[in-house]
């Protein structure tokens, strides 16, 4: 089967969805990725969640994978009660739209990885009712949960059927991961991949607005694509590279552009 590749809607964040859509169908990406803030924009606009709902489904995409609110791994009370009815609702929305995998960067700062693994179950739990599994993204500029072994750390300490890892390239980069580091991951703890690239220059922490297409940085993406390949990895790949100096250009030019970058350093 050929590789399915999908766009992710925070490459082109400046650019309203509808048209969005109209550009990845234009330019040949074969799915888009949702987040929580597609539909939180709806909803302040005054449009209900359905009508993001209508509009993803009258483009003809599939939907690769669909974000949730971060957050809900250290928080309690209230904000703990509305993250995970946040959790639930985006399951509900990925169900309406065919999809099979939500995903979920880790929480930012710190806390104990066992309130952490009880946690991902708990939201595992949630995406089971619902027929799904989480991906969880290892964020570079968290202070904890900010590289892959510290997410697969996590992961096998929930030790939940239903959720598994997200590998982002940009994120293994900037983390200091390197090969071997994914070479030691079992093909079948990845659930969901993204990927972007990682600039050579003037990187600054916590700063991420600045990722590249393939092969315009560091990553080395023919290695890793051959690597996940050989895992038996036949899933969407999903290109997140939010970048304001490309968002200041015409969307039809970074997708097309994009496309084609990734597609000269696939296997």
């Amino acid at each position: 089967m050929a590789t399915q590749l999908a766009l992710h809607t925070w490459t082109l964040d400046t650019t309203p969805l509808a048209e969005t859509l109209r550009v990845m169908r234009e330019t040949g990406w074969n799915a888009v990725e949702l987040r929580r803030l597609d539909f939180t924009r709806a909803a302040e606009a005054g449009r209900p969640a359905e009508s993001v709902i209508e509009l993803v489904r009258a483009s003809g995409l599939p939907v690769a994978c669909v974000g949730v609110e971060l957050g809900w791994m250290w928080s309690q009370g209230e904000e703990r009660t509305r993250l995970l009815r946040v959790f639930a609702e985006q399951c509900e929305r990925a169900v309406a739209l065919g999809c099979a995998t939500v995903m979920s960067p880790v929480d930012r700062g710190t806390g104990a990885l066992r309130v952490a693994a009880a946690s991902v179950r708990e939201v595992g739990d949630i995406a089971g009712a619902h027929g799904l599994r989480v991906a969880l993204e290892a964020n570079s500029q968290a202070e904890q949960i900010n590289t892959l072994d510290r997410l697969r750390e996590l992961i096998a300490q929930a030790g939940h059927p239903r959720c598994g890892l997200l590998f982002d390239t940009y994120h293994f980069q900037r983390s200091g991961s390197r090969l071997p580091g994914l070479e030691a991951v079992a093909g079948d703890e990845i659930l969901y991949v993204q990927f972007s690239d990682v600039p050579a220059t003037r990187l600054e922490p916590g700063k991420v607005l600045n990722r590249l297409p393939p092969g315009h940085g560091l990553v080395p993406f023919k290695d890793i694509f051959r690597l996940l390949a050989a895992k038996g990895y036949a899933g969407y790949l999903s290109y997140e590279a939010p970048n304001t100096a490309a968002w200041t250009r015409n969307p039809v030019d970074v997708a097309r552009e994009a496309l084609a970058a990734t597609r000269a350093v696939l296997p």
